[in-house]
């Protein structure tokens, strides 16, 4: 009986391919073996094809190989392998528009100066987060990256910084009263 395999084919950003294989292919050979796949890396296109013998295993493979190529490095991307975590993308565009100016300024804003903003939502969520091109990457705990993703969206709608993280902290606060 021969076994069915699940194929599936992406387009990551070029210059993310070589962050995918790795030094002497190891970072590939490691998804490969974590997730129960075959990757098949045309480093030209930046396509990358992805073979499983059954249809998680394959959607778990084409989530990490998306978070490799929305900025995460392939360890933290791997960690969407386990049951517990999941892995979320925000298309920033939805909050900038078409303006450049916009886009820069809320991807600035999510940053925070030398990085504060970010790391805070991480550290608040424990999750990692990865602002990467015209989107913002979050990979983590499932109920952490809601509560990121909701920190995330208040930013990008405008509210302040301290909106964002006093969100957060009412969610710890929530959380250790259950």
């Amino acid at each position: 009986m021969v076994k069915e395999l699940f194929e599936e084919e992406l387009l990551i950003p070029k210059e993310r391919i070589a962050v995918l294989i790795g030094p002497d292919g190891k970072a590939k050979k490691q998804i490969e073996k974590t997730g129960n796949i075959k990757l098949q890396i045309n480093a030209k296109e930046g396509n990358v094809k992805i073979i499983a013998e059954d249809a998680i295993a394959l959607w778990l493979g084409r989530q990490v190989i998306e978070a490799i190529g929305r900025g995460f490095n392939p360890t933290t991307a791997q960690k969407i392998f386990k049951e517990e975590n999941c892995f979320e993308l925000i298309n920033l565009l939805d909050y900038s528009g078409k303006s450049k100016k916009k886009l820069e300024r809320i991807k600035g804003r999510l940053i925070g100066t030398k990085g504060k903003t970010k790391r805070v939502i991480q550290y608040q969520t424990n999750t990692y987060i990865s602002i990467y091109g015209k989107t913002v990457g979050i990979i983590g705990p499932i109920e952490e990256v809601q509560n990121a993703r909701r920190a995330i969206e208040l930013i990008l709608s405008g509210a302040r910084q301290g909106t964002a993280y006093h969100f957060l902290e009412k969610q710890k606060e929530k959380h250790k009263d259950e």
